[in-house]
Formats: C-alpha cells, sequence, structure tokens
C-alpha cells in the first residue's frame, strides 16, 4: 500500500513538529488544560467534531463515514510527569519540574497523525474512529472516568487500540502478545502513630521509625513466603518517611508503595494481607496505624482475535520478522478498564537503542521515525477493520 506510506511520508514534518510542541508543554495528571486545548485545535483543523472537558481535560473527535458500520477507537495519553527534564533537547519542555518522560507526547503526536493521514486518504470506509485523548494515565487515571461519561457509545465501540513507545523492545520493532500483558497495579500508603522522645531514653517511647522498618521487611516477604513462586508479584515501598532530628525517636512514620500481580485472586487479596500484617506488628509494639488502600489498576488483557489481526498491521509496516512477542511486564496501564469493556489490543513500539535511557527517566528521547511506524499501524487498523464487510 505504497499510497499510505507516501501520504505518511508527506505529513512526517508535521506529525514531528506536534511531538516536539506537545513536549515543550508537559502538564501531570488533570492539569492538562494547555496540551487538551493544542489536541482539540489540530483535530478541529481537519473538520473533524471534537468533544472537550470530558472527565475534567478528556478530548475525542470522532470522525464517521457515509456508510453505517463498526466503530474504531485510537487512544493517547494527555498527562505528563512530574520529573525536571535533563536531556537537553531544544525542544525541552518549558514547565519546570514536569516532562514528558514516558512519551505521551510521542502517543498524541501518533493519534493525530493518523487523524491527519486518513483525513488525506479519504478511503471509502464503514462506520466510525475515536480519536480519544485521555488525562491523568500517570495516576490515579482517567480512562474510568471517561468510560463513566461515555467514551465508548455514541457511536458504540467495537475495537479499541493504543500504542505506547517501549525502551525494551529495538527499534524498529513492534510488540504485540495475546492476553494478559501489564499487571493489576494498586496504591497503598501506610501511618504509623508511636510515641516520640529522646533518642536517649528508648524505654520510654514507642519509636514509629523502628515499627516502620519491621513493616517494611514484613510485607517484602508476602511474596517470598505467602506466594507460589510460580506466580509473578511485586511489592514495593517506594517512600519511607519518618524522624526529624538524629536524637529523637520518631513519633510517626509514613509509607506508600504499591502491589503488582497478573493473578485476580491474589489482586483482591492484597488488602487483608497488608493489614494483617501491619496490624500484627503494631499492635506488638504499642503503636496506632492507618491503612489507604487504593485500587488502581486492572490487568491488561489482549483480544486473541484483535491481538492477531495488530501482527498483520504491523508485519506490513516493519516486516514479519520484526513482530516480537514481547515479555509480561509487572508495570501498569489503564487502558486496561477499556479492554475490560470492548475488544482491542496495546502494543508496544520499539523505541530500544544503545544508552536509551528508560521510562520515566529525566534522560528519556526517542528517534522520532518511530513515530510514523505508529501512524501506519493505526492507519492500516482502520482501513482493515471498517472496510465494508469488515
Amino acid at each position: 500500500m505504497s499510497d499510505l506510506k507516501e501520504a505518511i511520508d508527506r505529513r512526517r514534518e508535521e506529525i514531528i513538529r506536534m511531538r516536539r510542541e506537545l513536549h515543550r508543554i508537559p502538564e501531570p495528571a488533570y492539569t492538562e488544560e494547555k496540551t487538551a486545548g493544542y489536541v482539540a485545535e489540530q483535530l478541529a483543523r481537519l473538520a473533524i467534531p471534537v468533544r472537550t472537558g470530558i472527565a475534567r481535560f478528556g478530548v475525542v473527535g470522532t470522525h464517521r463515514f457515509a456508510q453505517p458500520g463498526k466503530t474504531v477507537m485510537l487512544r493517547s495519553e494527555l498527562d505528563a510527569l512530574p520529573v525536571a527534564e535533563q536531556t537537553g533537547l531544544p525542544f525541552a519542555s518549558l514547565h519546570p519540574g514536569a516532562m514528558h518522560a514516558c512519551g505521551h507526547d510521542g502517543h498524541m503526536a501518533m493519534v493525530l497523525g493518523a487523524a491527519m493521514v486518513l483525513r488525506d486518504l479519504d478511503p471509502p470506509l464503514c462506520g466510525a474512529i475515536k480519536f480519544v485523548f485521555q488525562p491523568a494515565e500517570e495516576g490515579p487515571g482517567g480512562a474510568a472516568p471517561m468510560i463513566a461519561q461515555g467514551v465508548l457509545s455514541d457511536p458504540q465501540v467495537d475495537t479499541v487500540l493504543g500504542l505506547h513507545l517501549w525502551p525494551g523492545l529495538p527499534e524498529g520493532t513492534v510488540g504485540i502478545r495475546n492476553g494478559p500483558l501489564m499487571a493489576a497495579m494498586d496504591r497503598f500508603d501506610i501511618h504509623i502513630k508511636g510515641k516520640g522522645g529522646h533518642g536517649a531514653m528508648p524505654h520510654l517511647c514507642v519509636d514509629a521509625l523502628e515499627i516502620g522498618t519491621q513493616v517494611v521487611g514484613a510485607l517484602q516477604r508476602i511474596v517470598s513466603r505467602q506466594m507460589n513462586p510460580l506466580q509473578p508479584a511485586v511489592v514495593t515501598i517506594g517512600e519511607f518517611h519518618a524522624g526529624a532530628a538524629f536524637n529523637i525517636i520518631a513519633s510517626e512514620a509514613h509509607l506508600s508503595g504499591t502491589t503488582r500481580t497478573f493473578d485476580t485472586d491474589i489482586w483482591h487479596s492484597w488488602a487483608e494481607r497488608i493489614d494483617r500484617i501491619v496490624s500484627g506488628i503494631c499492635a506488638s509494639m504499642g503503636a496506632e496505624y492507618r491503612l489507604d488502600y487504593r485500587p488502581g489498576y486492572p490487568v491488561t488483557i489482549n483480544d486473541e482475535q484483535t491481538a492477531r489481526r495488530a501482527r498483520d498491521w504491523a508485519a506490513a509496516a516493519v516486516g514479519h520478522e520484526s513482530v516480537l512477542i514481547p515479555e509480561q511486564t509487572m508495570g501498569g496501564e489503564d487502558f486496561a478498564f477499556y479492554l475490560q469493556r470492548t475488544p482491542g489490543c496495546f502494543i508496544f513500539l520499539g523505541a530500544g537503542r544503545p544508552n536509551v535511557a528508560p521510562l520515566h527517566s529525566p534522560f528519556f528521547d526517542f528517534s522520532e521515525d518511530i513515530l510514523l511506524t505508529g501512524v501506519e499501524i493505526y492507519c492500516r487498523a482502520a482501513l482493515d477493520l471498517l472496510r465494508e464487510n469488515g
């Protein structure tokens, strides 16, 4: 389909320009006002009807073809991370302390690029395409409220697709996996209250810091001692704050962490397991505690039929030998909520090269040429799924 590749190449500079303009204005979750405005303006320029303000900053452009048929949804994220950029790029973040360190600027450019190319080609398709840009993927999650406000209806979506830049795969490859791809993930916060006092008189105190260390060790042993070793699971404590001076026993401690699993029964058991351990340790040491456990995202599960077709779209773009089956990852993704409601596929677009920085790094960057591959996969998906009798 040389006309498709030629159409994408004609839009190359615009796709890259959009990525760079979006990279300059990163906005963390639920502050994406400028980003949403930029996206809506680009869609409006293509004469695609736009709906804004969904789940605060969500944007949806819906292009309906003349004949009735199925609806395909292409989804991107709007939000950036609270990371101070250190790439030194000429189009680096203009917002101090914020950066598109997870590639969402590229994701937006690919969806917008697909909208441009499909409008240029004006193929005789049936049904509709929804170009969806959601807030807060990095947390607390914008997919669920977008669904609650009707993003999958009017017209009813039949297939959902998403692409994610992935440094773990070589540049020029595409990763597509049937079934579970990314783990269910939750967040928890533990507040421990003891009794502070002089560092020389521990017998008069209840040391919240020391209790916190016991909690950390015990939580790590959930996986090593309570879980089937053949089922992957993770408990990570990412924050631990306690104490104010070297000679004062801490009266309070705060811990924050995350759990990850592919197993639904384990996912539903985390809160009770953690509470039992924290309760026992605090009771034995004479401390009080509060556990705030917040369910996050379910397992990201790709539909078998859509994944099979996606491999064909990707093979047409990069060659069969460059379409890989990626390893499962314990990372979480709220695209999972769409996949719970509608068949679809979440695809990894290889961005790996020598010395590439990982996702969420202040040094993360990627070759912009791979954006054209993502645009091509999206376009091929639409041309396949929305053709007559598709």
